[in-house]
């Protein structure tokens, strides 16, 4: 399986205004998920289903210098140990080991050599295409 693209994740100060954005600008729907202010993002229908996406209230406000001003972009992979060991190899970071997401699959966050924070995650079941 090549390592694709799978999700994307929009880090909001607050929530509703930006799910308020996202559906008048482009038509996405929201679907609760999770714990509150979290979502899941359909971006398409069920015949052109679009990239997972997922809104969620910033863990660390931009006001703070240190919260994600991107969207947070997850790549599928096949096996999450190799692709860790190939992050350190090329010079990247791991900075959340793997953890485990009940029905999804096992995700960690790395840093590129750049500064970019990304996501690998070993999906449970094939991701839609």
């Amino acid at each position: 399986m090549p390592n694709n693209l799978a999700a994307f994740a929009i880090h909001a100060d607050d929530v509703q205004r930006a799910r308020r954005f996202y559906e008048g600008v482009f038509g996405w729907t929201f679907e609760p998920w999770g714990p509150p202010d979290f979502y899941l993002i359909h971006t398409g229908d069920e015949r052109q289903p679009g990239i997972q996406g997922l809104m969620h209230k910033r863990q660390h406000p931009r006001a703070q210098g240190d919260g994600p001003n991107c969207f947070e972009c997850t790549i599928s992979v096949d096996d999450i140990d190799a692709i860790a060991a190939a992050v350190e190899k090329h010079g990247g970071k791991i900075t959340m080991e793997k953890m485990p997401i009940p029905t999804v699959g096992t995700v960690i966050y790395l840093e590129d050599t750049e500064g970019n924070r990304v996501g690998a995650m070993k999906y449970e079941m094939p991701m839609r295409t």
